[in-house]
């Protein structure tokens, strides 16, 4: 299992590796005119953007991507995929969302594990909760969801509903540290992307809940540190013997932790 998981998460590194290397060519390139820069799709991500057309990823600093657009499977699949688009272009700025490839690969990651319960710790607008259930239609899974901000909880709600997953998630609304102590049954990925101080606390109270060859992942995590929490979270997940953690720092930096079997 960690072996598929570390392939797949591979794959996405060389495409990036491979991103950052045209985007240094194309930094070496003279000044283009600002017409022939919307020629070459350097908008807003996704804006005007076809199946194989490169775009400027969200919370990537000057890096272009090849890769391509999400290309869906059916007309569900093209539904949710619109309703993500939408929501990228719409409702990102303050609901500190994913970045897109970071929302790929946390689909990539609960399909390849085939997820029949997923936990996320920080709902915000529903942008990745909709990118889990991407997979979660496909495995006959489910996704438990919590958010303190009520507001944020009530725009999850309504998207939620719109990309037609509403029957697939459970939205808890409070403080998570209290709320997950609550929680029963088996969990097989659990994702922590909320107040950064908390990481260890959730991941104290959520990983005896994690099945064997279950994952844990944990956004905006970067081996540079400068957050305050981070460190004690990286220590605790590269210190246990019944851990296994790697860290992919392309996008919005995510550890991917494997509870050994």
């Amino acid at each position: 299992m960690l072996k598929k998981i570390m392939l797949v998460i591979a794959v996405v590194a060389l495409l990036a590796g491979v991103a950052n290397l045209i985007a240094q060519d194309e930094n070496d390139e003279p000044a283009a005119p600002q017409t022939q820069r919307q020629r070459r799709g350097t908008g807003r991500p996704g804006r005007g953007m076809g199946p194989g057309q490169g775009r400027r990823m969200p919370g990537r600093t000057g890096a272009s991507s090849i890769e391509s657009s999400p290309i869906p499977k059916t007309e569900a699949e093209k539904k949710i995929l619109s309703v993500l688009d939408d929501m990228d272009k719409n409702q990102r700025r303050g609901m500190m969302n994913v970045p897109i490839e970071d929302g790929r690969l946390l689909r990539l990651l609960t399909e390849t594990i085939g997820a029949k319960h997923v936990v996320e710790i920080g709902t915000s607008n529903g942008y990745s909760g909709i990118w889990f259930c991407l997979a979660l239609r496909k495995t006959n899974g489910k996704l438990t969801t919590y958010e303190i901000d009520a507001r944020r909880a009530s725009l999850a709600r309504e998207n939620f509903k719109r990309a037609g997953v509403d029957k697939l998630v459970t939205l808890v609304e409070g403080d998570a540290h209290k709320e997950v102590t609550k929680l029963k049954g088996s969990v097989d990925l659990v994702f922590i992307d909320a107040d950064k101080e908390g990481y260890t606390d959730y991941l104290n109270k959520l990983s005896p809940l994690v099945r064997p060859g279950g994952l844990i992942l944990a956004h905006n995590i970067s081996m540079r540190g400068g957050r305050s929490g981070i460190a004690d979270y990286v220590k605790a997940v590269t210190t246990n013997p019944d851990l296994e953690t790697i860290f992919y720092e392309q996008g919005g930096g995510i550890s991917v932790t494997l509870k050994k079997r």
